[in-house]
Protein backbone atom coordinates (compact mmCIF):
# COMPACT_ATOMS: atom_id res chain seq x y z
CA UNK A 1 0.00 0.00 0.00
CA UNK A 2 1.38 3.28 -0.85
CA UNK A 3 -0.32 6.34 1.19
CA UNK A 4 -2.04 6.23 3.90
CA UNK A 5 -5.58 7.83 3.68
CA UNK A 6 -6.19 11.36 5.08
CA UNK A 7 -8.48 10.30 7.59
CA UNK A 8 -6.20 6.99 9.28
CA UNK A 9 -2.61 9.71 9.32
CA UNK A 10 -5.26 12.25 11.31
CA UNK A 11 -6.20 9.51 13.81
CA UNK A 12 -2.69 8.57 14.05
CA UNK A 13 -1.63 12.14 14.82
CA UNK A 14 -4.59 12.14 17.23
CA UNK A 15 -3.99 9.12 18.97
CA UNK A 16 0.64 9.90 19.56
CA UNK A 17 -0.82 13.39 20.72
CA UNK A 18 -3.16 11.91 23.09
CA UNK A 19 -0.39 9.45 23.88
CA UNK A 20 1.91 12.85 24.74
CA UNK A 21 -0.93 14.62 26.92
CA UNK A 22 -1.23 11.27 29.10
CA UNK A 23 2.13 11.31 29.76
CA UNK A 24 2.06 15.24 30.40
CA UNK A 25 -0.62 14.79 32.96
CA UNK A 26 0.87 11.90 34.84
CA UNK A 27 4.59 12.85 35.10
CA UNK A 28 3.78 16.64 35.46
CA UNK A 29 5.79 18.08 32.62
CA UNK A 30 5.51 19.25 28.88
CA UNK A 31 6.62 17.10 25.83
CA UNK A 32 7.62 18.63 22.36
CA UNK A 33 5.62 16.54 20.30
CA UNK A 34 7.88 14.46 17.52
CA UNK A 35 7.31 14.57 13.97
CA UNK A 36 5.66 11.45 12.32
CA UNK A 37 6.06 9.46 9.15
CA UNK A 38 4.20 7.04 7.72
CA UNK A 39 6.66 5.59 5.77
CA UNK A 40 8.33 2.59 6.71
CA UNK A 41 8.91 -0.28 5.15
CA UNK A 42 9.40 -3.81 6.09
CA UNK A 43 7.97 -6.52 8.83
CA UNK A 44 8.17 -3.63 11.69
CA UNK A 45 5.27 -1.93 12.57
CA UNK A 46 6.86 1.25 14.01
CA UNK A 47 9.63 2.90 15.31
CA UNK A 48 11.49 5.38 17.10
CA UNK A 49 14.09 7.65 16.13
CA UNK A 50 15.01 9.27 20.04
CA UNK A 51 17.99 11.92 18.85
CA UNK A 52 15.63 13.56 15.60
CA UNK A 53 12.59 13.75 17.90
CA UNK A 54 10.56 11.45 15.11
CA UNK A 55 8.13 8.24 15.16
CA UNK A 56 7.90 6.38 12.05
CA UNK A 57 4.91 3.60 11.16
CA UNK A 58 4.55 1.23 8.65
CA UNK A 59 1.03 2.62 6.67
CA UNK A 60 0.80 -1.50 5.61
CA UNK A 61 0.16 -2.80 9.02
CA UNK A 62 -1.46 0.20 9.93
CA UNK A 63 -4.44 0.07 7.50
CA UNK A 64 -4.54 -3.49 8.33
CA UNK A 65 -4.78 -3.06 11.87
CA UNK A 66 -5.72 0.19 12.56
CA UNK A 67 -7.45 -0.26 16.22
CA UNK A 68 -4.68 -2.82 17.11
CA UNK A 69 -2.26 -0.50 16.00
CA UNK A 70 -3.44 2.68 17.57
CA UNK A 71 -4.07 0.79 21.02
CA UNK A 72 -0.40 -0.81 21.13
CA UNK A 73 1.55 0.51 18.24
CA UNK A 74 1.64 3.93 19.32
CA UNK A 75 2.20 3.90 22.73
CA UNK A 76 5.16 1.42 22.07
CA UNK A 77 6.75 4.05 20.00
CA UNK A 78 6.04 6.84 22.44
CA UNK A 79 7.08 5.60 25.38
CA UNK A 80 10.31 5.42 23.37
CA UNK A 81 10.71 9.13 23.26
CA UNK A 82 9.36 9.76 26.78
CA UNK A 83 12.09 7.38 28.06
CA UNK A 84 14.72 9.05 26.05
CA UNK A 85 13.38 12.90 27.13
CA UNK A 86 13.42 11.63 31.26
CA UNK A 87 16.55 9.26 31.08
CA UNK A 88 18.28 9.37 27.57
CA UNK A 89 21.81 10.06 26.50
CA UNK A 90 23.34 13.25 27.72
CA UNK A 91 22.60 13.00 31.24
CA UNK A 92 25.78 11.37 32.53
CA UNK A 93 24.04 7.56 33.21
CA UNK A 94 24.06 4.31 31.57
CA UNK A 95 22.69 3.83 28.41
CA UNK A 96 19.25 3.00 28.72
CA UNK A 97 17.89 -0.14 27.19
CA UNK A 98 15.49 0.36 24.04
CA UNK A 99 12.85 -1.91 25.50
CA UNK A 100 14.85 -2.05 29.22
CA UNK A 101 13.49 -1.12 32.83
CA UNK A 102 12.38 2.37 32.08
CA UNK A 103 10.46 1.15 28.95
CA UNK A 104 8.63 -1.60 30.60
CA UNK A 105 7.18 0.45 33.47
CA UNK A 106 6.29 3.19 31.23
CA UNK A 107 4.41 0.76 29.35
CA UNK A 108 2.90 -0.62 32.59
CA UNK A 109 2.34 2.11 34.70
CA UNK A 110 1.41 4.97 31.90
CA UNK A 111 -0.13 3.80 29.36
CA UNK A 112 -1.58 0.69 31.44
CA UNK A 113 0.02 -1.60 28.44
CA UNK A 114 1.75 -5.32 28.66
CA UNK A 115 5.17 -4.44 27.75
CA UNK A 116 5.55 -6.68 24.46
CA UNK A 117 8.54 -5.82 22.59
CA UNK A 118 7.13 -7.21 19.28
CA UNK A 119 3.56 -7.12 17.00
CA UNK A 120 1.77 -10.40 16.12
CA UNK A 121 0.40 -8.83 13.10
CA UNK A 122 -0.39 -10.93 10.01
CA UNK A 123 2.09 -10.21 7.76
CA UNK A 124 0.71 -11.62 4.38
CA UNK A 125 -0.65 -8.08 3.66
CA UNK A 126 3.16 -7.14 3.20
CA UNK A 127 3.67 -10.19 0.85
CA UNK A 128 5.77 -9.07 -1.91
CA UNK A 129 6.41 -9.87 -5.17
CA UNK A 130 9.89 -12.76 -5.28
CA UNK A 131 11.95 -13.66 -7.61
CA UNK A 132 13.20 -17.68 -7.97
CA UNK A 133 17.51 -17.88 -7.76
CA UNK A 134 19.06 -21.15 -7.60
CA UNK A 135 22.18 -22.48 -5.73
CA UNK A 136 23.84 -26.11 -5.96
CA UNK A 137 21.75 -27.42 -3.53
CA UNK A 138 17.63 -25.69 -3.43
CA UNK A 139 15.76 -22.68 -4.57
CA UNK A 140 16.06 -19.45 -3.40
CA UNK A 141 13.10 -16.48 -3.75
CA UNK A 142 14.46 -13.23 -3.41
CA UNK A 143 12.20 -9.95 -2.75
CA UNK A 144 12.14 -7.78 -6.06
CA UNK A 145 14.50 -5.08 -3.75
CA UNK A 146 16.96 -7.85 -3.63
CA UNK A 147 16.49 -8.91 -7.56
CA UNK A 148 17.01 -5.65 -8.45
CA UNK A 149 20.43 -5.01 -6.87
CA UNK A 150 21.56 -7.84 -8.57
CA UNK A 151 21.00 -6.29 -11.34
CA UNK A 152 22.31 -3.19 -11.10
CA UNK A 153 25.15 -4.77 -9.88
CA UNK A 154 25.05 -3.92 -6.34
CA UNK A 155 24.83 -7.28 -4.59
CA UNK A 156 25.47 -10.42 -4.78
CA UNK A 157 24.01 -13.13 -2.89
CA UNK A 158 25.02 -16.85 -1.60
CA UNK A 159 23.66 -19.84 -0.17
CA UNK A 160 24.21 -20.33 3.53
CA UNK A 161 24.17 -23.88 3.01
CA UNK A 162 26.07 -24.37 0.19
CA UNK A 163 28.18 -20.88 0.14
CA UNK A 164 27.40 -20.93 -3.79
CA UNK A 165 26.44 -17.68 -5.45
CA UNK A 166 22.77 -17.49 -6.46
CA UNK A 167 21.97 -17.16 -10.12
CA UNK A 168 18.61 -16.17 -11.74
CA UNK A 169 16.53 -19.44 -11.91
CA UNK A 170 15.36 -19.28 -15.91
CA UNK A 171 11.83 -20.00 -16.34
CA UNK A 172 11.76 -23.12 -19.07
CA UNK A 173 8.33 -22.81 -21.23
CA UNK A 174 5.61 -25.25 -20.74
CA UNK A 175 5.77 -27.36 -24.38
CA UNK A 176 1.98 -27.09 -25.25
CA UNK A 177 0.34 -30.72 -25.81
Amino acid sequence: MSATPAHLEQLLHQRVDACFVQAEARLGRTFARPRIHCNMRGRAAGSARLQTWELRFNPALYQANQQAFLDEVVPHEVAHLLVYALWGEGRGKARVLPHGQQWQSMMRELFGLEPRTTHSFDLTVLAQRTVPYRCHCQQHLLSVRRHNKVVRGEARYHCRRCKQPLERERQVPVPAE
